[in-house]
């Protein structure tokens, strides 16, 4: 069974972000963007290509002018200018106009990547997500963030351009390695944590069916989550307030993923930047111990660390300073009010950062 939601900006109908089990409505879904006269070309990495490619070009093929192909070396260490610059000269030579169109078949790196190359290709084309795995599902797919990463900075170098559709087809989790699962967890209890406190418990209640990737159960959670990330994209799409809050968990995360040089998959980074987070938000008397305890039972019950060692909490602060989402020298620090209740703070102290890492660094060497 289907799932369907409708992301508006000022209340105007944007794109569909539509859930299923299959590939089978993906064509009919395509072809309501009137595609039979564009060329489409496939942009997937070197695993996905081999999980899903031939179905799905074979499926776009019957409803465009031509289906081409750009795959790419897998990994986040190409997400970077030079494989856009690649996937630019396989779009000249195939003379792809402004009224083409790209289909990002992948995870958030291909998703990012292909979405930044048809915000800058002659100025801004069409583009489909085609999320394959958890975290692009519940997350990255969604809300038009596009970039790719400058040397050691993550997601220095992008643009807001938002997909024509969002596709997504539960059952690739099927194929999705367990890390991979896990990661895109970190980011499913932050959706709870900050806006819905309600589906943060409903998460912890079917933990074992989520784990065991029952598809039901699963299509349920991505479509919850869908939601929350969709209500504060519409409220805000281009982050200049409240759609900062999405990045609970990330500014600690973000520069612990750079320290770790990106060896530990990005939302096991925004766990435990989030517990770093919390730790914060309890000092300020916003939580209790008992949530932040609880938060811990949770993140371990998804299997998610709950400590790293090898970092050092000053070098975290260093690196926090480089964040793009720096502001005259402060930073908007996200907090837990209360469970379900995300507030942006600029207030948030060297020593408060420092006793979040306390929490987090299993030995401060």
């Amino acid at each position: 069974m289907a799932d369907r939601l409708c992301v508006h900006l000022d209340g105007n109908p944007v794109y569909d972000i539509v859930l299923e089990q299959s590939f089978e409505s993906l064509a009919d879904e395509v072809k309501k963007l009137g595609t039979e006269t564009k060329k489409l070309c496939i942009v997937t990495d070197s695993n996905v290509a081999m999980l899903y490619l031939d179905e799905v070009k074979s499926r776009l093929s019957k409803v465009c002018q031509e289906a081409d192909v750009f795959i790419f070396p897998a990994g986040e260490e190409n997400k970077n200018l030079n494989t856009v610059r690649d996937l630019y000269e396989t779009l000249i030579q195939k003379a792809y106009q402004r009224n083409d169109m790209l289909i990002a078949l992948g995870g958030g790196v291909t998703g990012d990547l292909c979405g930044f190359a048809a915000a800058t290709y002659l100025r801004g084309i069409s583009f489909i997500q085609i999320p394959t795995t958890l975290l692009a599902q519940v997350d990255s797919s969604i809300g038009g963030k596009t970039g790719v990463d400058f040397d050691a900075y993550k997601n220095m170098v992008g643009a807001f351009h938002m997909p024509r559709l969002v596709y997504t087809n539960v059952k690739t989790l099927a194929t999705l390695p367990q890390e991979q699962f896990i990661s895109g967890m970190g980011e499913v209890v932050k959706h709870g944590l900050i806006q819905n406190k309600d589906y943060y418990h409903w998460l912890i209640s079917n933990s074992a069916k989520i784990m065991e990737r029952d598809l039901f159960v699963c299509q349920h959670m991505i479509l919850e989550s869908n939601k929350i990330k969709q209500n504060v994209v519409e409220a805000d799409p281009t982050e200049k307030g409240n759609r900062a809050l999405l990045n609970f968990g990330h500014t600690l995360g973000h520069s612990i993923e750079k320290l770790k040089n990106f060896s530990m998959p990005h939302g096991h980074c925004v766990a435990i930047g989030c517990l770093a987070a919390a730790r914060i938000s309890v000092n300020r008397g916003y939580l209790s111990e008992d949530e932040l305890d609880a938060l811990k039972r949770a993140m371990s019950t998804f299997q998610m660390p709950l400590q790293i060692e090898g970092v050092l909490s000053d070098s975290v602060l260093e690196a926090v300073k480089h964040d793009k989402k720096m502001e005259a020298g402060k930073i908007k620090f996200i907090l837990l009010k209360s469970l379900g209740q995300a507030v942006a703070d600029p207030t948030v102290s060297r020593e408060e950062m420092l006793l979040g890492l306390s929490e987090i660094l299993a030995r401060d060497v």
